[in-house]
């Protein structure tokens, strides 16, 4: 029962931890971290993220435009972008590491403190990675919410608001902790099974010799 675990574990945390990582990808990219509407024209909606600002209009759909100067942006979406590369990095490291330290690989599967390791450290760069898409994400929403709520602002400017991109991000972050844990989870909390059959027939071959020659010299 306890294999069974380990291996439904070892299956739900590279899951976990590969859907965070296509997610948080795809959050770097998407358009829609921040958005807003104009009242004057609720047919026009305006979005920006970490790339690029859009507009998308009714008839004409969507149109975007690249950010042309780094140093011009503010600072949470610099430091933003640098962080979803750091967390993009650090997951794609992390499922190759801890998919040779799988138990259904049979590469190294007489090596299982080798493999233990890399299930551990593969767990490890995943919660590096989820937190470093978790905190961008967040830091960027803070902002927003300040921005939302600051008295300063006359009231018919436009305020901007969370976009999909953001929930997305939480979602990936979170994704990639829990995939790290059970990753984690599979190597220290239960028993490896031995790496195959003729490698557990090899160990008890000694000790069956050694009942033959017991019982031969008995028999003399």
């Amino acid at each position: 029962m306890a294999l069974v675990f380990r291996a439904v574990a070892q299956l739900g945390g590279i899951s976990l931890s590969l859907l965070g990582w296509v997610l948080s990808c795809l959050t770097n990219y998407l358009p829609q971290w921040k958005n807003f509407n104009l009242d004057l024209n609720e047919m026009e909606n305006w979005t920006m993220g970490l790339w690029q600002a859009c507009v998308i209009q009714e008839e004409v759909g969507m149109q975007c435009k690249d950010f042309e100067s780094f140093l011009g942006l503010p600072a949470e979406l610099r430091i933003s972008r640098v962080l979803m590369f750091v967390s993009n990095g650090l997951g794609f490291l992390g499922l190759l590491v801890s998919g040779f330290g799988l138990d259904c690989l049979r590469i190294g599967e007489t090596q299982r403190d080798v493999k233990k390791r890399l299930l551990i450290l593969g767990g490890i760069l995943f919660w590096t990675a989820g937190v470093t898409a978790l905190v961008p994400v967040s830091w960027v929403a803070h902002v927003t919410v300040q921005e939302f709520w600051d008295e300063r602002i006359p009231e018919i400017v436009p305020r901007w608001e969370f976009g999909e991109a953001l929930f997305i991000g939480w979602f990936a972050g979170f994704s990639l902790l829990l995939g790290g844990c059970l990753l984690n989870w599979a190597a220290c909390g239960t028993q490896a099974p031995l790496a195959s059959g003729r490698y557990a027939v090899a160990e008890t071959q000694p000790h069956h010799l050694h009942l033959e020659m017991k019982t031969t010299h008995l028999k003399l």
